[in-house]
């Protein structure tokens, strides 16, 4: 099977914006059985969501009362994805951003405004 984080195209991360990040852990370990191990970060502890041993996802506070789930999809180059998206009549929500040790992303949104964001990871070591 293909690495969704080295693969063009695929889904490779999702990330949960929830206000009460507690509560949405409680509700998602209920309902799905997952895990949360806390990554410390400089502005405090990044929630991985675990589905088994594989981490699926993250959980940031909701800023702004911003609620959902944000889908990453792998891309090979961040700009062309922006160029390509921005010709086909989407937007730019964020632009182009490093993310140190993660890789180079950018939000965007399609024609009809939903919001997904794109993201070329760093190289990894085998």
């Amino acid at each position: 099977m293909a690495d969704p984080m080295r693969t063009h195209g695929m889904f490779s991360w999702q990330e949960l914006y929830a206000g009460n990040r507690d509560a949405m852990k409680r509700f998602y370990a209920d309902v799905l059985g997952w895990r949360f191990d806390d990554m410390p970060m400089p502005d405090g502890a990044y929630p991985i969501i675990k589905a088994g041993d594989s981490g699926i996802g993250g959980m940031v506070s909701g800023a702004g009362g911003i609620k959902g789930w944000m889908p990453y999809v792998t891309v090979d180059d961040v700009e062309a994805a922006i160029a390509k998206a921005t010709a086909a009549g989407g937007k730019v929500v964020s632009p182009a951003m490093n993310v140190p040790p993660v890789g180079r992303m950018a939000t965007l949104a399609d024609p009809e405004g939903a919001v997904f964001a794109v993201i070329k990871y760093a190289a990894q070591s085998s």
